[in-house]
């Protein structure tokens, strides 16, 4: 009986240590990345002051025209400005303005690595055209974070609940463009990433074509 039972004791101490180690090795999956999915360390950002990351970012304003009514489809949509969290009434913003307005999230591989490209080509096409990009997740910090990593400084919309996509009708897709006349009508809705200025370059100017 003595012998019985401790092999019995055994036998439960290994299938103990057993069913230990499956449940450390199922909290590691739960941790691990999936394959094939991109993980950021944006988010860590979430817990940070948004002034901060607001300094950091360093973005221009939001200015607003102080006439004209802008794009049609924009009228009544108010978001916030990354630069200072302050509301803006983004048609008046736009108004008058031959615009490309970018719609991004910090989470996005491609438009991680759009959004450089998209200041370069704002620096070559210089006043003749404006860049806008907006941020189309809750998570503000994160944003502001990658546009501080990346070094990229243009006016920028927090829009966590795409009211300005919905607005233009875009796909729901990111990276998306869309390209606004100086009269406010939406020249092209772009649902794509874009890979080098030259790219950006031909799509804005294609909307000149007859």
């Amino acid at each position: 009986m003595h012998r019985s039972t401790g092999w019995t004791l055994a036998v439960l101490a290994v299938a103990a240590a057993l069913v230990a180690g499956l449940v450390i090795e199922m909290r590691r999956d739960t941790t691990a990345t999936a394959p094939g999915s991109q993980r950021s360390s944006a988010p860590v950002a979430a817990g940070q002051d948004l002034n901060v990351l607001r300094q950091r970012a360093d973005l221009p304003p939001c200015r607003v025209a102080p006439d004209g009514a802008g794009p049609p489809a924009l009228r009544d949509v108010t978001v916030a400005c990354a630069a200072d969290g302050e509301p803006v009434d983004v048609a008046r913003m736009l108004a008058g303005r031959r615009v490309v307005l970018n719609l991004w999230a910090y989470w996005c591989r491609p438009c991680r690595d759009e959004l450089p490209a998209l200041a370069e080509y704002q620096r070559r096409a210089g006043p003749g055209v404006t860049v806008v990009t907006v941020h189309q997740d809750d998570n503000e910090a994160a944003g502001l974070a990658l546009l501080a990593e990346l070094g990229v400084r243009l006016p920028t919309l927090q829009d966590g609940r795409r009211r300005v996509a919905a607005a233009l009708r875009v796909p729901n897709v990111m990276p998306a463009t869309v390209v606004l006349a100086a009269d406010g009508s939406v020249a092209r809705i772009l649902p794509q990433p874009f890979a080098t200025v030259e790219e950006i370059a031909a799509a804005v100017e294609e909307r000149e074509a007859p």
